[in-house]
């Protein structure tokens, strides 16, 4: 067994972690921390939990909070998981990060975008970023890990086997994608209430996201070289998922793009390419660690349009985490993830 602790429990990565790692049969959680919460039974504020979780929210700084941990997953907000990952380091402790601390190599492009000093510039080089399909070997040594954002997975996947492969004009790549309101976190925002987000879809940050730069790094490291990449995020009335559509310029029309994306995928656990022709849905992914996938080639184009449908907190975020920690810890990638989407 692996015991496990959880920075930051409240919000709703948090809660994916608890509900996952809670059935995950070769873990134990050892604590669950918030300043705000401590000394509150998760089960009270979670009661989904009742019955699955029996501990109480501690303060992240108390004394030996994660004494006896092998693993800390940080499900905070940005900023806060580089302030503890050097003294958990220091300690044999492996971390891996759900926010966006240590997922960009640029420190001062990172600073640009999240608007805060690093606080451990140096151990950005050392994370591993924890796209298992690009990175599995690596992960499985990693002290570190930087899991990849919810946007950035669903885009990534799903361009993957055509930029690695050059098969596309890099300056061409485009995508537009909608995201449930649990994207936004728990907080409190107005454009987030049911009266505001209902029966309407928005485009927002449509002059640079936070996820473009890292979105742009991983198509560059795929290609071996920088691309031009276009990126429109959008709200639209559900709770969860993301559905990226993204568009890109065939270098050569006559490629077979179905047999590539079948290929590089055959023996992906996490990501299901649907046959020619299909239409992922988010609702097919709904609570589940699934990225589906679905490739098109609009008539008399040298266009190929690519589908890609996830879980925002599931594959977007904290199940992909379960999945790093698994291969860290030399389990079954698919231990704990399991699950079937809920439909309807």
């Amino acid at each position: 067994m692996v015991k496990v602790g959880i920075i930051g429990g409240t919000g709703y990565t948090g809660s994916e972690l608890l509900r996952l790692l809670s059935r995950h049969p070769r873990v134990t959680i050892g604590a669950i921390t918030s300043r705000a919460e401590a000394g509150r039974n998760v089960a009270d504020l979670f009661p989904s939990l009742r019955g699955r979780c029996d501990l109480t929210f501690t303060d992240p700084e108390g004394e030996g909070v994660f004494a006896g941990c092998d693993v800390v997953m940080s499900a905070t907000p940005n900023g806060i998981a580089m302030t503890h990952a050097p003294r958990l380091l220091a300690e044999g402790v492996r971390v891996i990060d759900i926010a966006a601390d240590f997922r960009i190599r640029d420190i001062a492009v990172w600073e640009q975008w999240y608007g805060m000093k690093h606080a451990c510039p140096g151990l950005v080089a050392e994370a591993v970023y924890g796209l298992p399909e690009r990175h599995r070997a690596a992960i499985r040594k990693a002290r570190l890990v930087a899991n990849p954002g919810c946007y950035p997975t669903a885009v990534q996947l799903g361009f993957l086997p055509l930029v690695e492969n050059g098969l596309v004009d890099l300056s061409s790549l485009m995508a537009s994608a909608v995201s449930g309101t649990s994207g936004a976190g728990r907080g409190a925002h107005v454009p987030m209430l049911f009266a505001e987000a209902a029966e309407s879809v928005k485009a927002y940050a449509v002059g640079g996201h936070r996820h473009q730069p890292e979105i742009a790094q991983g198509l560059a490291q795929m290609a071996g070289q920088p691309v031009e990449f276009v990126f429109v995020p959008h709200l639209v009335p559900m709770i969860r998922g993301i559905h990226a559509t993204l568009y890109a310029r065939l270098k050569d029309p006559s490629v077979d793009v179905q047999a590539l994306y079948e290929t590089r995928y055959r023996d992906e656990p996490f990501v299901d390419v649907l046959p020619a022709g299909g239409h992922p849905e988010t609702r097919t992914v709904r609570g589940t660690n699934l990225c589906r996938i679905a490739v098109h080639r609009p008539k008399g184009t040298d266009k190929v349009v690519v589908l890609s449908a996830i879980d925002n907190l599931t594959k977007g975020a904290s199940g992909q985490a379960v999945q790093n920690l698994n291969l860290m810890c030399g389990f079954a990638e698919t231990e704990g993830l399991d699950e079937i989407a809920l439909f309807p």
